[in-house]
C-alpha cells in the first residue's frame, strides 16, 4: 500500500513515518522549497505529543531540539499573580513538555523521514486531488502526478484537501488574535524568569509569553486584539516599526516584556491566529485530512501540534489493524473526533481569556484567578496532556507492528 502525504509540517512527515512502521510506502510533497521552510517562532510539545513522537522513534530528535517546559505561571498587567499550571505530567523516563522553534522541529522530522527511505518532494504545490477508482491523486502545479491507494491532507487550516473532500467544509475561524514572535539573546533580563517555564502577562493591551533558555535566552511572543492584519499591510509595515508598536502595547504592563523587546529580534510578524472546530467530512473515497487541516485548535490551547502528532499514530495503527482504507478512515475518525473537538472548544475559551471585552481588565483578572485557582488546574488538564496513544489500540499497532522499524537514534551530548 502506499500513502501521498501533502504537507511538509510537522504532521506531514509524522504521518509518513507512522505509516512506514506499519508497512505502508509513503511519499510527502511540500509546497515550499527546503531553503524557505524557516518561518514561524516557537511551540510547546506537550507530554501527550512527545508521547506520539516516542512510538514513532522521534523522541530523542526532538530532546536535542527542545528545552524543557514544566510549568506556566500567569500574571497580571501590575505583576500580580494570577496562577500557576503544570504543561503536563513528564513521560516515563522523566521527559517534560519541550519548548522548540517550529521549522526547526519540522525541518527534523522532514530530513528524518527522508533518513529512514521515505521519499520527501520539496517544491511539490499541489494544485488539486482527487479519487480515482481505487487510486488517490495529487496534480501539480508543473502538471506532473503523484498517485497511492490514499492520500492524507496535512496541508494546514486552509487545507485544499479538505475543500476536495467536501466543498462546503468550514472555513478556519479568526479567533481576535495577531500573533508576534520574537527572540531576545544573551540577556541578564532572563533571570528574572522561571528557568524551565512560561510566565503570561494578561496586559492592559496584549498578552504576552515569555520563556527563558538555558542559555538565558529569552523567548517571547505577544497576542494583540485587534482585526485581522492583511496582506497590504503587513508587507508596508517593517519589522522595526512592528517592534515599536509591541513594546507601545506591553509599556505600561510590569515586568521585562517591553525590554526584551525593544532589545530583541522580530522572527515572526502580523500572524493571524484560526481555529477550526466542526468539519462534518474527514474524509471521502481515498483521501483524508489530519492535524490541523482536520481540527484546529487555537494556538492558546497550546496542542496544536500535539494533536497532529496523535493523529498520524493513530491513523497508522487504523489502517493495520482494519487493512481496508475506507473503514480505517472510519476507524480513526470514530477515535479522534470527540477528543480533539473538546479540545479546540478549550482553546476557544482560553483565546477568549485574552480579549478584555467590555467588562475591563480589572474585573477580568479577579475572574481569572478564580478561574485559574478551581477550573484550570493539573487535575482539570490531565485529560489533554496526560493522554498517551501508545496506550491506545491503535497505538500499539504501531509500536508493535514488524514493518518498516523507526531506526534509533544516538542521543547527541
Amino acid at each position: 500500500m502506499k500513502a501521498v502525504v501533502v504537507g511538509g509540517g510537522v504532521a506531514g512527515p509524522a504521518t509518513a513515518m507512522a505509516l512506514q512502521q506499519v508497512g505502508i510506502e509513503a511519499v510527502v510533497l511540500e509546497a515550499r522549497h527546503r531553503t524557505a521552510t524557516e518561518a514561524g517562532s516557537y511551540l510547546t510539545i506537550a507530554p501527550n505529543g512527545l508521547d506520539a513522537l516516542s512510538v514513532i522513534g522521534c523522541l530523542d530528535l526532538v530532546r536535542d531540539l527542545g528545552f524543557p517546559s514544566r510549568r506556566s505561571t500567569m500574571l497580571g498587567a501590575t505583576g500580580r499573580r494570577l496562577g500557576s499550571v503544570t504543561l503536563g505530567t513528564p513521560l516515563a523516563d522523566g521527559t517534560p513538555a519541550l519548548t522548540m522553534k517550529r521549522p526547526h522541529l519540522s525541518r527534523a522530522l522532514m530530513d528524518e523521514a527522508a533518513r529512514r527511505g521515505i521519499e520527501v518532494r520539496y517544491a511539490a504545490k499541489v494544485s488539486s486531488v482527487a479519487t480515482e477508482g481505487s487510486r488517490a491523486v495529487a496534480v501539480l502545479d508543473d502538471g506532473g502526478t503523484v498517485e497511492g491507494d490514499l492520500l492524507v491532507g496535512a496541508s494546514g487550516v486552509r487545507s485544499l484537501v479538505r475543500s476536495a473532500i467536501d466543498p462546503d467544509a468550514p472555513a478556519a475561524r479568526y479567533v481576535g488574535l495577531t500573533n508576534f514572535g520574537g527572540f531576545t539573546r544573551a540577556t541578564p533580563l532572563a533571570r528574572e524568569l522561571p528557568a524551565d517555564g512560561w510566565r503570561f502577562v494578561f496586559g492592559r493591551h496584549a498578552f504576552v509569553g515569555l520563556h527563558r533558555t538555558p542559555a538565558d535566552d529569552v523567548v517571547w511572543f505577544v497576542n494583540v486584539p485587534e482585526p485581522e492584519i492583511s496582506r497590504e499591510r503587513r508587507a508596508a509595515t517593517s519589522l522595526a516599526e512592528w517592534r515599536a508598536r509591541l513594546a507601545a502595547l506591553v509599556a505600561d504592563d510590569t515586568g521585562p516584556a517591553g525590554e526584551l523587546i525593544e532589545t530583541g529580534e522580530l522572527e515572526l510578524a502580523g500572524d493571524n491566529t484560526y481555529d477550526l472546530g466542526h468539519v462534518s467530512s474527514w474524509h471521502r473515497g481515498r483521501l483524508l485530512v489530519v492535524g490541523d487541516a482536520a481540527h484546529a485548535p487555537s494556538p492558546s490551547s497550546g496542542q496544536g501540534v500535539s494533536l497532529a502528532l496523535e493523529d498520524a499514530v493513530v491513523l497508522a495503527g487504523s489502517l493495520a489493524s482494519v487493512g481496508e482504507v475506507t473503514p480505517a478512515f472510519d476507524a480513526f475518525v470514530e477515535a479522534r473526533r470527540a477528543r480533539v473537538e473538546k479540545v479546540v472548544a478549550v482553546g476557544a475559551r482560553s483565546s477568549s481569556s485574552k480579549l478584555p471585552g467590555r467588562v475591563g481588565r480589572v474585573p477580568m483578572e479577579a475572574m481569572l484567578r478564580v478561574v485559574f485557582r478551581y477550573l484550570v488546574t493539573d487535575r482539570a488538564q490531565d485529560w489533554i496532556t496526560g493522554y498517551r496513544v501508545s496506550a491506545t489500540p491503535e497505538g500499539r499497532a504501531v509500536t508493535a507492528t514488524s514493518g518498516a522499524p523507526a531506526p534509533g537514534r544516538p542521543r547527541r551530548r
